[in-house]
């Protein structure tokens, strides 16, 4: 499994939001992309991706920008990858609960790839936007002189 470009940049984008997103403040686009070193055109594809999904709110204006709609901890690192990437399955065969592998009952190899995904969902649902917030806090502090 792999993930694209557009689920790690997702990723940052809203770890930036979380971070740099004050008590009812908004960040820029083009502050995210600075920050980020990503192209804004790119940034605004998947900000519109994950607004429509809910995950964060614009407002225009002089003091515009985006925000999160709910607190770092409510998100999980895995509910940003899905909505970027879809399942994380390692297999199409455990993507959907209707298999159209007529061999899925009788497969034994299915049961290593049920674990490898089983594994993945594992980690990226036990992490969440604070944990990461946390993360890069104890990253910088070490960076810092």
């Amino acid at each position: 499994m792999k993930i694209s470009t557009k689920g790690r940049y997702a990723l940052r984008l809203m770890l930036d939001l979380a971070i740099h997103t004050a008590e009812g403040g908004r960040v820029s686009i083009r502050a995210v992309a600075q920050r980020q070193q990503i192209s804004e055109k790119y940034l605004e594809q998947i900000i519109t991706q994950l607004s429509r999904a809910g995950f964060v709110r614009s407002a225009r204006g002089p003091q515009g920008g985006y925000s999160l709609t709910r607190s770092p901890e409510a998100y999980t690192v895995g509910e940003i990858l899905r909505q970027m990437e879809g399942e994380l399955a390692p297999v199409t065969c455990l993507e959907t609960g209707e298999n159209q592998c007529g061999r899925f009952g009788q497969c034994a190899t299915v049961e290593v790839y049920q674990r490898i995904y089983d594994a993945v969902n594992g980690v990226v649902d036990g992490i969440t936007l604070q944990d990461l917030v946390q993360i890069q806090q104890e990253k910088c502090a070490a960076c810092a002189p």
